[in-house]
């Protein structure tokens, strides 16, 4: 124990001295005190700034992160408002046209496109159940759609005007000529018609209806409207484009004309 004593009395010894030392310096020089005590006040205070500006940086990205994800919700929001609105506006148009016109029309809501070849069709949910039948025409509020092409218990499946096959008498306004409506699987906004003589006065603009001249389709129901007009070299027919007005990109309700197709008049024609 007393060898122990002897090895750090020295170090001991020292260590007071120096504190001894320190408390008369500091207790003695007051100024160096405040010194001192300024220094500690401005490195503290940096380091609460760095510290305070991080904090203040991290709440900001958070805040930005929120508000970001609100104005995506409000987009969202908008986007479905005006969706609504707009599918709001169909449908009272076709109540409208259901009102205005004289025969029974089955509605139906097109529940699968195929549009991207050349024979496009559409599936329907309303059937045999539904009193649909084969060759019954398809038409929105702006126009022909198309016609019923099969049927089953509880769906449709629809021709559109895009198909190669399809082909309705028409009539142009106000000349009153007649003619005939195809695609040629072209363009998904134009429409070919045909057999209309060079001596008729046709310009852009002019509207197109069904002439009810078919079995399938009643007259008057706008199919299009002329685009351009212009003769071949040696024909005697026009070459006419009519742009389509009732657009399939973004039809969703449509009505069926419950008319039960001519079938005395559909064989004689398809002769």
């Amino acid at each position: 124990m007393n060898r122990l004593w002897e090895r750090i009395r020295d170090w001991i010894l020292l260590g007071g001295l120096l504190l001894i030392s320190l408390v008369l310096l500091l207790t003695a020089n007051e100024s160096m005190l405040r010194g001192l005590r300024a220094r500690s006040l401005e490195i503290t205070s940096a380091v609460e700034g760095v510290f305070s500006g991080l904090g203040r940086y991290v709440r900001a990205l958070e805040e930005n992160e929120t508000l970001r994800t609100q104005n995506i919700e409000l987009s969202n929001d908008v986007a479905l408002m005006r969706a609504a609105q707009s599918e709001n506006a169909r449908l009272q148009s076709l109540l409208a046209l259901s009102d205005s016109l004289d025969y029974d029309l089955i509605a139906a809501r097109v529940t699968s496109k195929d549009i991207t070849k050349e024979r496009n069709v559409f599936v329907v949910d309303a059937g045999r159940s539904n009193g649909v039948e084969l060759d019954m025409s398809v038409i929105d509020s702006r126009g022909i759609i198309g016609k019923v092409i099969l049927v089953s218990e509880n769906y449709s499946q629809v021709m559109t005007y895009l198909n190669d096959e399809f082909f309705a008498p028409v009539r142009v306004l106000p000349s009153n000529s007649d003619g005939i409506i195809r695609w040629d699987g072209g363009r998904f906004d134009r429409l070919i018609l045909d057999f209309i003589v060079q001596s008729a006065a046709i310009k852009p603009g002019d509207p197109v209806v069904t002439s009810g001249q078919s079995a399938v389709f009643q007259s008057g129901y706008p199919i299009g409207i002329v685009d351009e007009v212009f003769a071949e070299p040696g024909t005697s027919t026009w070459t006419i484009h009519v742009t389509p007005t009732a657009g399939l990109d973004d039809a969703s309700h449509v009505f069926i004309v419950n008319a039960a197709p001519n079938v005395e008049l559909q064989s004689l024609i398809s002769q």
